[in-house]
């Protein structure tokens, strides 16, 4: 009886850490956007249920945090800011030294290069039960003009609903294969330097294609480049100053209209 009763409990508690995870819908067609209104901007604290908190550090990094405390660092250098803070998992592209490290703290128990042996990419799916990663590789240009195959990730973070993703050091548009590979993702960070990734109308084609309720600039070096940026894309999509470095999102607070949500970046500090 009592090692029926051991099978019984250990039964139920694999279904509820099943259930963690409230389901996405990244595969779905593009076209299947959810209708729905807004964002609440927040700061580095408690999330709050069915949601995500997204925080720009700096450059293409960014904290992006679940209800549960699950802390996930976006192109991770090995410096967040003065907090003492240790990521629960981090991603990394190798296409320049400001969007990796070689010497990720030991302590940090996920660490997910973007990269495998040259030319052959890396598969990640890593299922933390609140949150699953995923990356869909695509090419980069290497040293002397040659191009490294699957040398860079786009990462997808399926959470609370959502599917969010960060498009690396993106130094192409994406093929066919690749956008289904990512599906419908309803916030994606974007860089928009245009130049050192993609130039500026290959990025607006791409982000048009994409269809995310939601865009975060990344990577712009000057507010003339994201200027640049947001004058290409005010056509179709609404703009909004957040007006700091974070933002709160939630599957039934997107916006009814694709909109760009300008954060500007901000270290991590203790509270």
């Amino acid at each position: 009886m009592l090692i029926r009763f051991f099978i019984t409990l250990l039964l139920l508690s694999q279904g509820a850490m099943a259930q963690e995870r409230q389901p996405s819908h990244c595969i779905a067609l593009a076209e299947g956007a959810p209708g729905i209104e807004y964002i609440v901007p927040a700061n580095f604290s408690a999330v709050a249920p069915e949601n995500v908190r997204i925080h720009y550090i700096s450059h293409a990094s960014f904290l992006i945090r679940s209800h549960g405390g699950l802390n996930i660092v976006t192109d991770f250098t090995g410096f967040t800011g003065s907090a003492p803070f240790i990521p629960d998992v981090v991603t990394m592209n190798h296409a320049h030294d400001t969007h990796w490290t070689a010497h990720p703290d030991p302590a940090i128990p996920h660490v997910l290069p973007g990269w495998g042996e040259f030319g052959e990419g890396i598969d990640h799916r890593l299922d933390l039960g609140e949150v699953l990663i995923r990356n869909v590789s695509t090419d980069i240009r290497s040293q002397f003009s040659s191009v490294e195959t699957e040398g860079n990730s786009i990462f997808v973070f399926e959470m609370a609903g959502l599917c969010i993703g960060h498009l690396g050091h993106l130094h192409h548009e994406p093929d066919a294969a690749q956008y289904a590979a990512l599906g419908r993702l309803d916030v994606v960070m974007a860089p928009v330097d245009g130049g050192y990734t993609l130039d500026l109308p290959t990025m607006t084609r791409a982000l048009k294609r994409l269809k995310s309720s939601i865009v975060i600039p990344m990577h712009w070096f000057s507010l003339f480049a994201l200027d640049d940026f947001l004058s290409g894309m005010s056509d179709e999509f609404a703009i909004v100053e957040v007006g700091g470095p974070s933002l709160e999102v939630s599957l039934d607070r997107l916006p009814g209209r694709p909109t760009i949500m300008v954060l500007r970046p901000e270290w991590l500090s203790a509270p």
